[in-house]
């Protein structure tokens, strides 16, 4: 049996913290009418902090809170909240419920609006929580129909749109898994998912519209030899024998259907990349959004009625993550169709009257670059969040002020998290790219390489905590988590994630980026290898190396190439970084771009012949600074 935590009150700012470089501080309203204040004032507490230690020690009473005051709907109830007889890495949540937490999503009022939608023509659509609730039940019954069982694999491979969303509730009504495959993804990659995901169908569209360029995606879908597929937009293209049209799909029953199950029942597979060939198949489960509507619902401030913006697709955690935390929240969700660096995006955003819009940090910055979002009125946002890279400070103060000065909720986690593990809150003062706090329900230690605590260094998570993974389907969950991590304080269990964090003195944190050969390219995570298998065979390179590279100034990682070749002087360099990128391109996701090619006759091994990808990173990192100084 393993001791209860005791909360580490070094995790949160002091009382005192110097904050001089805060771009924003909490008002009259923040403290009175946010989600937090509420919380304080239900339990009769003083501070943020005594709601967070409560969150740590008592886990069980913590969860039980989140739940009701999400009013997270049953079959029947859970005995109890936690079970932890098993030990922290065990941990099970609601022992003894039956529930479908897509029902969870329809508590607003029917007539409330659900989802509002624009495309390139500018022109608002919306759609009521009891229109949305009807066609995510024609899809679960259409699913039924096609002989589909609770439990079987339905891929969604499609961009994120109105009727994405219903599809994506509709499985979840039949009691079927989403297999989650972003529209970025080359055959080669989709085919590998579907294997995985064990996909019985799946949902597609006939193309996509990006950057004026007309991109085909059921093409890519058949040359995966995918499995029986419905057509999920108008379109009338020749399709293969078997596959459907959405007409001939989509059930005329509209009535409520529902299938319950097991709290700890996937509902999701998501896709996070390791450092295998493989990525990881981390299913989430009927508890995995209750973590999710708890972050939205306190870190991000979501109140019904709110419009909740994030642009994403259900490819990647932040798609389904937008799905619970406004839905569940009895907010909207906000959906453009087309690319977030047209200017029609930003007049969206402003048109729909947006509260909460989510970010990449490499999309603020290229909005700073090319002035596409200047001149909107962007006054409804009350808060940004930032995710999937490390911020640069000065890209974050310009998104603040977009919004006539607004806080950013800078919010780290990962798909086998369902959230995050640190963020920021709304009744804190906000640092421009840092976080304020540990996420409520969630600790950590920062470890330096011999396993000390440390201000700098690797973090540990330390569960239980709702949303944490439990299991892999391809792989060994406690090998990838548990097995040689150090041991925490107290001989607590702890869990390897791979951030490496900063801790400042005044009680914030900055992300560093990975420890592990994984990295974050434009708000996506992939692993070194996956990129080094796409780079197999191209040009006269004996081996490549892909590594992560943070600017000096902060800001999202640059992924450069290290290349052995015989003879380095004489390589075409442009040529090869050109072919390079090409079949990254069509061989793993056209959205990873090459930011340099570093040429070198050999690369560094251990003596175990293992690539030394930090070895490579700090020396090109060297040779960079010294061309600047230059």
């Amino acid at each position: 049996m393993w001791s209860k935590p005791v909360s580490d009150p070094a995790l949160l700012p002091s009382n005192d913290a110097d904050v001089t470089d805060a771009i924003w501080r909490p008002g009259p309203r923040e403290l009175e009418r946010s989600n937090i204040s509420a919380a304080l004032r239900d339990r009769g507490f003083e501070s943020y902090n005594g709601l967070y230690r409560w969150s740590i020690d008592d886990p069980e009473g913590f969860w039980g809170y989140v739940v009701n005051t999400l009013g997270i709907r049953f079959a029947e109830r859970p005995h109890r909240i936690l079970d932890d007889s098993g030990g922290p890495a065990n941990a099970v949540w609601l022992p003894g419920g039956r529930m479908n937490i897509a029902e969870s999503c329809f508590q607003a009022d029917a007539l409330a609006l659900a989802l509002v939608w624009a495309g390139s023509d500018g022109e608002l659509h919306r759609v009521s929580y009891g229109e949305l609730r009807r066609l995510a039940n024609r899809v679960a019954h259409g699913l039924q129909r096609l002989g589909l069982q609770p439990g079987d694999g339905v891929a969604v491979f499609m961009p994120m749109t109105a009727r994405s969303v219903a599809i994506y509730l509709g499985i979840v009504l039949a009691g079927c898994v989403v297999v989650s495959i972003a529209d970025s993804f080359s055959a080669e990659q989709i085919q590998t998912r579907l294997r995985i995901g064990r996909s019985a169908a799946v949902f597609t569209v006939s193309s996509i519209l990006r950057a004026s360029k007309r991109l085909a995606i059921y093409e890519r879908l058949v040359a995966a030899d995918g499995p029986r597929t419905i057509l999920a937009d108008d379109s009338d293209i020749t399709l293969r024998n078997g596959d459907l049209y959405w007409s001939g799909f989509l059930s005329d029953d509209d009535a409520g259907t529902v299938t319950h199950a097991s709290p700890d029942a996937p509902i999701n597979v998501l896709f996070s990349s390791g450092t295998t060939g493989d990525p990881k198949a981390i299913p989430w489960d009927h508890t995995t959004p209750i973590k999710v509507a708890c972050d939205g619902l306190f870190h991000h401030d979501i109140h019904p009625g709110d419009v909740v913006a994030w642009p994403t697709s259900l490819g990647w955690m932040m798609g389904p993550w937008l799905v619970f935390a406004a839905l569940i929240n009895r907010g909207s969700i906000a959906l453009y169709d087309g690319s977030p660096l047209e200017p029609g995006f930003g007049r969206f955003i402003q048109d729909a009257r947006v509260t909460m819009l989510g970010v990449v940090p490499s999309l603020v910055r290229q909005w700073r670059k090319d002035g596409c979002i200047d001149g909107l009125n962007w006054s409804a946002i009350r808060a940004f969040s930032s995710t999937g890279e490390c911020s640069n400070r000065d890209d974050m103060r310009f998104l603040s002020g977009l919004a006539g000065g607004k806080p950013i909720i800078e919010y780290c986690g990962g798909t086998e998290i369902g959230g995050g593990y640190i963020t920021s809150t709304v009744v804190q003062p906000n640092v421009a790219g840092a976080f304020s706090t540990p996420a409520l329900g969630s600790t950590w230690v920062i470890l330096d390489n011999d396993g000390r605590p440390a201000s700098e260094g690797e973090l540990y998570l330390l569960p239980p905590a709702m949303g944490l993974s439990r299991r892999l389907l391809n792989g060994d969950h406690h090998e990838v988590y548990f097995a040689d991590t150090p041991v925490g304080p107290g001989g607590r269990t702890l869990r390897r994630h791979g951030d490496v964090m900063l801790r400042m003195l005044n009680g914030y944190y900055r992300a560093l980026g990975r420890a592990d050969d994984t990295m974050n390219i434009g708000g996506i995570k992939v692993s070194a290898v996956e990129i080094e298998q796409a780079l197999t065979g191209v040009g006269e390179v004996r081996e490549v190396a892909a590594v992560a590279v943070l600017p000096p100034q902060g800001g999202p990682s640059r992924l450069v190439i290290c290349a052995a070749v015989a003879e380095p002087g004489h390589v075409d360099a442009q040529r090869l970084k050109n072919d390079m990128q090409q079949a990254i391109k069509s061989r793993l996701n056209p959205l990873f771009r090459i930011d340099d090619l570093y040429l070198l006759e050999d690369l560094p091994r251990t003596a175990s012949n293992k690539i030394l990808r930090r070895v490579l990173r700090k020396d090109y990192e060297a040779r960079d600074r010294g061309a600047c100084d230059a």
